[in-house]
């Protein structure tokens, strides 16, 4: 029998994240044992009058692939794959698996040529820009150790997250991304922190169930060439299967142009893969009332209550700083009282304080107006 958690979460991907019609094409991307979720959505996505299209993969064969990868083989595989994704109207991954360091491995040039060669032509140029999508995890033993708790709290933790009421968030995100488009300035200050930048004439996003589940963010781009200052990160983060912890940026003219953490080499050929992977991409806040401490899963950790994140790497196409890069590296610094506290300006106005939103209308995105 179906978890009815399960069935309600299909639902909601299917019918409010991608707002599947009749007649459109659904590409479901399984890693992972998730074949539940992913049977659920072929369900859901039938009774929509819709058009169902599964991938099935496993972490452990995706590295394999990747310690032997080869330019024309990447090349050949996105050929293939970008041609099935450009037929999609809607894409929905599903990733779940209990070892998070599985690619840890694997050659930081081999990682790197995957990254440009097929994630980059394959999700970057065409699911992005050309598919109505969302990604999301699946709860899994692993998942609970890593959140350090058992795996039947992490479950019910897991739907509650993934379950709320996003159309509320929607409603009570307009305030925040009016006073974002009419700022330039933007001052964050905190332990190992004083950072400046513009973010002035750029788009702000909602985004409220629609791409990512969970969700709960609101992003920007910061203007190029206009940060100046340090960033000190205060949560570990999981790339490509090694754990950095500890990372700290100088920024001068728009650029890292210095970088520590738990391995400065590894972190090195990570931002020297090319020329955009110094710059930033994202500056966004984080409001989700239910994430409230890191896990070390980025689609959990960047929507964290009181968290904002600073992305090296690659832009959106809708918030186009001008950034490109095969890189686009979620990093968060959690600004709650427990993890140090830091203040937001905006154009030299306080605007969040100690992970809390201080403008009275600003006020419904604190945690307990989201429950």
């Amino acid at each position: 029998m179906t978890d009815t958690r399960i069935q309600k979460l299909a639902h909601n991907l299917i019918h409010f994240s991608c707002a599947v019609a009749p007649g459109e094409r659904v590409l479901i991307e399984g890693i992972g044992p998730v074949e539940e979720l992913v049977r659920a959505l072929v369900r859901e996505t039938y009774a929509a009058q819709a058009l169902p299209f599964v991938w099935l993969r496993r972490p452990d064969i995706n590295r394999e692939l990747a310690l032997g990868a080869t330019a024309p083989q990447l090349d050949l595989r996105a050929r293939f794959e970008g041609d099935m994704m450009a037929q999609m109207q809607a894409y929905i991954g599903v990733r779940g698996g209990d070892n998070s360091t599985e690619m840890s491995d694997v050659p930081a040039e081999k990682l790197a040529l995957t990254a440009a060669r097929y994630n980059e032509p394959v999700h970057s140029k065409i699911r992005v820009p050309k598919t109505k999508w969302v990604v999301l995890r699946y709860p899994t033993p692993g998942m609970a150790q890593q959140a350090n708790m058992s795996t039947a709290g992490f479950e019910e933790y897991y739907f509650n997250v993934c379950n709320l009421d996003y159309s509320k968030m929607d409603a009570a995100m307009d305030a925040l991304q009016a006073l974002m488009e009419r700022t330039d300035k933007v001052h964050i200050v905190g332990p190992g922190t004083d950072l400046r930048f513009s973010i002035k004439g750029m788009p702000a996003i909602k985004c409220a169930g629609h791409m990512n589940i969970p969700d709960g963010e609101i992003f920007t781009a910061p203007v190029t060439g206009s940060i100046e200052g340090k960033l000190a990160y205060n949560t570990p983060s999981v790339l490509e299967g090694f754990t950095y912890e500890n990372i700290r940026f100088h920024f001068e003219k728009g650029r890292i142009v210095k970088a520590c953490c738990n391995d400065d080499a590894r972190i090195e050929q990570v931002l020297n893969r090319d020329a955009g992977a110094r710059g930033v991409g994202e500056f966004a806040l984080g409001v989700n009332p239910y994430i409230t401490a890191p896990m070390k899963d980025t689609l959990f950790d960047e929507k964290i209550a009181g968290s904002f994140h600073f992305t090296p790497g690659c832009c959106y196409d809708e918030c186009d700083n001008g950034n490109k890069s095969a890189l686009h590296w979620d990093l968060v610094c959690i600004q709650t009282p427990e993890y140090g506290g830091g203040e937001i300006y905006f154009d030299d106005v306080l605007v969040r304080s100690d992970g809390r939103f201080v403008l009275p209308e600003l006020q419904c995105l604190n945690p307990e107006n989201l429950v």
